[in-house]
């Protein structure tokens, strides 16, 4: 009898971890809540059995939305041979609509949401030059937002709330590597002006160059750079900013420790094409109001997630050789990422066209778009310090999720 309970007992073991090892927990419990998915993409990885071998999802839009042709709220069933639930998690149903794809410099031009400091100066007062007699030196890079609890978005703001003051004593709030911080600053009256000075030289803007991603076919809506504008570590907040057609100058080539660039130039007297909205970690969101030269307006392809994603042959679209075109990569690695992060997937390159022209991935390259299996499934980020043929690369759906 003992001996038949340990057999049973045994045999119950086995069925256990032949189910628990045809189960993908990693890949089902690593998704995060909220992520990008077709019904496509569910199908193939049902196919595909990244799940498990005994492990189904089930993909359901919200009712109310079922209907609608835009992004909707939906839910994934994980089932165990198909009926048993594992996990339950909500989802973004893609409505999988057709975005062209760049891969052409952009000219970037932001006002900042307040006033980034350049350097610190002496202000000039009856007495002579002054110190302001600050609690905390300022760094380049700091960015005022606030001044005695009033908020200032420019440069125009910051000045009038200290001119207006009749009170020489002024707490400042700044940003430094992204998080805030409070300093109590003794201004000084200017003797010109008699108003008072906080000794500060600010800007109120930034600009630079990247690589145009997507542009959604019926809404216009673009996505670049796949990583933030920042200033000195900060990561830049927008108050308004503009798009231009950025003119590629030349190349200087990535080296080992050396990322290379491209070198372009935009003026900002040209005209416009199109507005900045947002400035995420994922990327720079905006509007087009004029395409003509970004985009390949016969070039459509509709965006994938993270599912779509796998190890293996892959492109980016570049036009650092003067005009657009598709590069071969190798995905080595895609990550699920339970929590958003823009290097979601490491790729080197391959086509010896590319190499011979960059070396690889340099500056300026960041937002070029990441095709595999006929869908626009990520943009570039970094570059390896250590290897300029290898790089990070951002999912679309981390792109999509911030484009709101």
């Amino acid at each position: 009898m003992k001996r038949k309970v340990m057999w049973v007992a045994g045999l119950s073991l086995t069925i256990v971890m032949l189910i628990i090892g045809n189960i993908g927990f990693k890949q089902i419990f690593s998704l995060p809540e909220g992520f990008l998915a077709t019904y496509d993409e569910i199908e193939s990885a049902n196919n595909n059995r990244i799940f498990g071998s005994l492990v189904s999802a089930q993909m359901q839009r919200s009712s109310q939305e079922a209907a609608t042709n835009s992004p909707s709220e939906g839910t994934i069933v994980f089932k165990l041979f198909g009926f048993i639930p594992i996990r339950k998690m909500s989802v973004i149903c893609s409505n999988e609509d057709e975005v062209y794809v760049g891969g052409v410099p952009i000219g970037l031009s932001i006002s900042t949401s307040g006033a980034i400091v350049i350097n610190e100066k002496m202000v000039e007062t009856e007495e002579g030059f002054k110190d302001t007699h600050k609690s905390e030196r300022f760094r380049e890079g700091d960015l005022v937002t606030a001044v005695n609890g009033v908020k200032v978005s420019s440069l125009d703001e910051l000045c009038e709330v200290i001119e207006s003051s009749e009170n020489e004593n002024f707490e400042i709030t700044y940003k430094r590597k992204n998080k805030l911080h409070k300093a109590i600053i003794k201004g000084e009256r200017d003797v010109a002006t008699g108003k008072f000075k906080l000794g500060l030289w600010v800007r109120d803007d930034v600009s630079g160059v990247g690589t145009l991603t997507y542009v959604n076919k019926e809404t216009s809506a673009f996505a670049a750079l796949g990583h933030a504008i920042t200033d000195n570590d900060n990561s830049v907040d927008v108050f308004q900013g503009k798009v231009y057609d950025a003119r590629l100058l030349g190349i200087d080539k990535g080296e080992k420790n050396d990322p290379g660039q491209l070198r372009c130039m935009f003026l900002t007297t040209d005209d416009v094409k199109g507005e900045i909205y947002k400035n995420t970690k994922y990327g720079i969101f905006g509007k087009l109001t004029d395409k003509e030269g970004l985009v390949d307006q016969n070039r459509l392809l509709k965006l994938g997630g993270r599912l779509s994603v796998s190890p293996g042959k892959a492109y980016i679209v570049s036009s650092v050789s003067g005009i657009r075109e598709e590069y071969e990569i190798e995905i080595i690695k895609a990550s699920y990422q339970a929590k958003a992060d823009d290097k979601s997937m490491v790729f080197r390159v391959k086509d010896k066209r590319l190499l011979e022209l960059t070396g690889g991935i340099v500056q300026g390259m960041s937002g070029s778009p990441i095709i595999q299996n006929g869908k626009l499934v990520g943009a570039v980020t970094h570059v390896f310090m250590s290897d300029p043929t290898k790089g990070y690369g951002v999912y679309s759906d981390w792109m999509v999720a911030n484009e709101a």
